[in-house]
This record gives structure tokens, C-alpha cells and sequence, in this order.
């Protein structure tokens, strides 16, 4: 049996820089956080030599192909576990619609997993580059990199998206207390609005093909991250509230569907009890609102969005690893490992 736990994220500036169309032509940039909300993904080998997926519904079918789960479907077809298989996940947050990258937590979780299930061992690096693989362009999302790279790498970084594919990504290095203070003064609510990411996406993927406005403001995003990287990195968290507006204000004009009214109202009420910015996480129009405030002020805007749910978060400084090791001896070649055919 195999346990993988693969972290969720909180993106703060240049969101949707990171999708291709974007940044082919002129490079994106994204400042995110892994956070203490988790994708657990579970293997183990199969007595029937036959695949069982659980998630929200459970499949149990003869071959690799007949897994109607595009994610695992994908990922079993990549690294060819011989014999019978059995996959569970479970989340710690809602798994559709969440705008916390919960999607690529769970491709970079299960890839994880499989590679130890075969007896190998995959880098951050190469489990970003696989799972970018596998949701873009295999199952055809129209999602950017963003997630992978956040869910296999963990921590505060800064990833910038290179014109030619490339992914280039660095810790964002700041004292002690300015990670604390970013942290205590981050607060977090769930709307209860589930929402599909692909379909905003696919508008704004539109609206940067064809509109001069939106590139700029996209461009103007990028700008933002550089520019929260270098507050941080010289000890100034509080620039994390209004860099967040500003991203907002800008976000919410990139296409349709990113806001609503009832977003906005929620906006401003939070706005009003002393917030200095936000936005919603992801692709928008519904998930987790994210807000930054001085602590004193939390009790006030929850009070204001009372009709929300809180979640508290902390900061993870590991991306996706392994917790539980235990290689059966079902199916083995050998080695000790299940047999692989890649």
C-alpha cells in the first residue's frame, strides 16, 4: 500500500498568466502558497488483477482503458502498473470547483504514488511536468500550470511561465515574522458556489486572443507578481492587501463569470469591516474568497459575511510526498516492487 499527501494552494498575484496562450507570447509570472489542506491518494495492488477507482463514485472495470476518470485514466496509461490495482482519494476540501488547485493536487498526488507503487521515484519537477502533461494536453483542459507546479513543489514561490514551455520557479525568501504576520493576517471563506473552472477559462482563453484590454491587464497581473515577490522579500507583508485589490479589480474585468453580484456584495461587506483586499481564488465565480486583514479586524469581517463558511489555513513548506510505504508482494517481478511496463 502506497499514501501519497499532495497539498492544495492559495495563488496571491498573476493568475491565468500561466496559460499557454498567454504566456508563449509574453511570459507569465504567479506567486502562490502551498496551504495545510490536503489530496491523500491510496494504492493499493489488486487480488483480481482488475482496476478499482474510488472518488465521488467508485469504478471497477477489466482494463486501463475502460476507466472513465480521465485523470487516472491518463496517468495509469502513462506508467503502466502490470496486474490488478485499487485507487481511493480523499480530500480535505471540496474537490470541484474549489479555486484551491485541488484538481492538480490530485494529478500530482496520484502520479506520486504510482511511481512509487512501481518502485521509482519522480522529482518535483518531473511530477509538475507530467501532470501539466496529462490535464492540458491529454484531457484537454484549458487550465494553466500553475496548480502542478504549486501542489509538487509546495511552499511561497514565484513561478514564471517562459514563452517556450519552460517553467521557472524559486522560493520567495523572507524573515520569520514576515511569513507569520502573511499568514495570521489571511483569512479564508468558503462560498458554497460550485463553478466550472473550464468554462471561465475557455472565455478568457477567448478574450486574450481578441482583446487588447484584456492582454493588458493580464500583463499588468504579471507586474503584480514581481511586484509582491519583491515586498516580501524585503519585509513588507502588509503590500499583500493591496496588490490583491488591484489584482481583483483586474481580474474581474477579464471575462465573464469571474464575478457575480452576490461576489461583489460579499466584497464589499468584507471591505467595509476592515479588509484591505482580496479576491476570489481560481478561475473565479464561486470556491473560497480570500482576504487579507489585520487580525483585529477578523472578528468584524466575519461577522459581515456570517453567512460563510471559515476555514483556517496555515502555510505547507512541502509539496506532494509519500507518508506510508508498504509495497505488497502481490505481482512482483523480482524486486520487491509490482511489475511495470514502462
Amino acid at each position: 500500500m502506497i499514501i501519497s499527501k499532495t497539498p492544495c494552494r492559495i495563488s496571491f498575484a498573476g493568475g491565468g498568466s500561466d496559460i499557454a496562450s498567454f504566456y508563449r507570447e509574453y511570459e507569465g509570472a504567479v506567486v502562490s502558497v502551498a496551504i495545510n489542506k490536503y489530496i491523500y491518494v491510496n494504492i493499493n495492488n489488486k487480488f483480481d488483477h482488475r482496476v478499482r477507482v474510488s472518488y465521488s463514485k467508485t469504478e471497477e472495470v477489466d482494463t486501463v482503458n475502460d476507466v472513465q476518470h480521465p485523470l487516472v485514466r491518463e496517468c495509469l496509461k502513462m506508467l503502466r502498473p502490470a496486474g490488478g490495482i485499487e485507487i481511493t482519494s480523499i480530500a480535505d476540501i471540496p474537490s470541484r470547483g474549489s479555486g484551491l488547485g485541488s484538481s492538480s493536487s490530485f494529478t500530482v498526488g496520484l502520479l506520486n504514488s504510482l511511481f512509487a507503487f512501481i518502485g521509482s521515484h519522480a522529482s518535483p519537477e518531473k511530477l509538475a511536468q507530467l501532470a501539466s502533461e496529462i490535464e492540458i494536453e491529454l484531457c484537454g483542459q484549458p487550465i494553466g500550470k500553475q496548480d502542478q507546479y504549486a501542489a509538487a513543489y509546495g511552499d511561497l514561490r514565484m513561478y514564471r511561465f517562459l514563452s517556450d514551455g519552460s517553467v521557472a520557479n524559486s522560493p520567495i525568501i523572507c524573515s520569520p515574522a514576515t511569513l507569520q504576520k502573511l499568514q495570521d493576517n489571511l483569512i479564508l471563506f468558503y462560498t458554497g458556489i460550485t463553478r466550472s473552472a473550464s468554462e471561465i477559462l475557455e472565455k478568457q482563453t477567448q478574450a486574450l486572443g481578441s482583446n487588447g484590454k484584456t492582454i493588458e491587464a493580464m500583463r499588468a497581473m504579471v507586474e503584480q507578481a514581481h511586484a509582491l515577490r519583491y515586498e516580501i522579500e524585503n519585509n513588507r507583508p502588509d503590500s499583500l492587501g493591496e496588490i490583491l485589490h488591484e489584482g481583483w479589480m483586474r481580474k474581474r474585468s477579464l471575462s465573464e463569470g469571474i464575478t457575480s453580484g452576490q461576489i461583489d456584495d460579499w466584497y464589499n461587506r468584507a471591505i467595509a469591516g476592515g479588509a484591505v483586499g482580496g479576491k476570489i481564488l481560481g478561475a473565479g465565480g464561486g470556491g473560497f474568497l480570500l482576504l487579507y486583514a489585520p487580525q483585529e479586524r477578523h472578528c468584524d469581517i466575519a461577522t459581515a459575511l456570517s453567512e460563510l463558511r471559515r476555514v483556517p489555513i496555515r502555510f505547507e513548506r512541502e509539496g506532494s510526498k509519500i507518508i506510508f510505504y508498504q509495497p505488497t508482494e502481490l505481482d512482483v517481478d523480482g524486486s520487491g516492487f509490482p511489475a511495470s511496463r514502462i
